[in-house]
């Protein structure tokens, strides 16, 4: 049984210096697997954001991490097989470990909480 990831193709235009783009539009993948999504952003970020929705849901807040700190903020309810990782080459990845077909769904990345407002940001 495969697995099925989405990222927005839709471009977060905050100003016309500030961007961020999912890497790939979609992956299929083996359950078990480990997958690394990513996002590349242009312009001055102060937190990159990681939001999921699956399908007939409502999208879910995953997790955040502060560019200048490195201090990361997971939802409420934190999943274990997630991790966020900022790369130096203007880069955030969202790995998801141990895959299940539970995991299809859409992943959004973001440069502010625009997605949804339930979580809570620690600044």
């Amino acid at each position: 049984m495969s697995v099925c990831f989405g990222t927005s193709p839709i471009l977060l235009l905050l100003t016309a210096n500030y961007t961020i783009s999912p890497d790939q539009s979609s992956i299929s993948i083996s359950e078990g697997s480990t997958i690394t999504l990513s996002c590349t952003y242009e312009g001055y970020a102060t937190s990159l954001h990681w939001y999921q929705q699956k399908p007939g849901s409502r999208t879910e807040f995953l997790m955040l991490i502060h560019v200048s700190s490195k201090q990361i903020t997971k939802s409420q309810k934190p999943d274990p097989r997630l991790s966020i990782n900022l790369q130096e080459s203007n880069k955030v990845d969202l790995e998801i470990s141990s895959t299940a077909v539970s995991d299809s769904a859409l992943y959004y990345c973001a440069l502010e909480p625009t997605v949804t407002e339930t979580h809570q940001t620690l600044y």
